[in-house]
């Protein structure tokens, strides 16, 4: 009978220590996913800043969110906003109705690059990243794409607004974006040699507020990245699209 109940006892031990290793795995795996989640809601609210690379733990989370659909659902829920904003603005017949638009992960693609640099947990290789645009096959983003012509359709001007500079890499995007459906806007506007050195935020800003100074009226400012949307003259209403793969200060 000692013998049975010491036998019992070890069998109890052992299960009990199995059911702890198992309930100790679960909750790390929900306290990664509890900070992978927080530190997503921290950056889209800009609440965190100036972040060098996204956490190695985010890695899993980021992945499925960028390529599993939410990613996307995400974007078609600020866009049908941007649509309902836009349906609800008379137009002054003037010509100077506009809206103001980025280049980079909002009007096309950059995800096929950050895929190789997983989704932003490897730091950002300045090189390698002028490589691919060099390329010129960033891919549009389909529903902005749908919005951009329904905007042109309506009678807005578009201004599209990109921290890209514009000697190096001003023909290419003109053409990138040209092949991708972007036609008929008003103006494509990269950086120029006066502005170097200065923060996306600074020289959008500048641009933007240069943009009033010739009469125009930026009804909406479309971004992926707070500093397309923070500053000066950033008009009359904002709109942030996610991006969780990279800050632009």
């Amino acid at each position: 009978m000692k013998t049975l109940m010491s036998y019992l006892w070890m069998l109890l031990h052992q299960v009990l220590t199995c059911i702890f290793i198992k309930a100790r795995s679960i909750m790390s795996i929900n306290n990664g996913a509890n900070y992978t989640l927080s530190w997503r809601f921290a950056i889209e609210s800009n609440n965190l800043r100036s972040w060098p690379t996204v956490p190695r733990r985010c890695l899993p989370y980021i992945k499925t969110y960028m390529l599993g659909g939410q990613y996307q659902h995400d974007l078609d829920m600020v866009i049908a906003e941007m649509l309902t904003y836009m349906n609800s603005i008379i137009l002054n017949n003037d010509g100077k109705d506009i809206w103001i638009l980025d280049v980079d992960d909002t009007c096309i693609s950059n995800l096929k690059y950050y895929e190789r640099k997983n989704f932003g947990c490897d730091p950002f290789d300045r090189v390698m990243f002028k490589s691919w645009i060099l390329e010129g096959s960033c891919p549009a983003i389909h529903s902005m794409l749908v919005f951009y012509k329904k905007l042109i359709e309506r009678g807005f001007k578009v201004f599209l607004l990109t921290g890209r500079h514009e000697e190096q890499l001003g023909s290419i995007t003109a053409l990138n974006l040209l092949l991708q459906g972007y036609v008929g806007h008003e103006r494509l506007i990269l950086r120029s040699s006066k502005y170097k050195g200065q923060s996306a935020e600074k020289f959008k800003s500048a641009i933007r507020k240069e943009i009033e100074g010739e009469g125009y009226r930026i009804h909406g400012n479309v971004g992926d990245q707070w500093s397309d949307l923070t500053g000066e003259s950033i008009g009359a209403r904002t709109f942030k699209l996610p991006n969780p793969m990279y800050f632009v200060s």
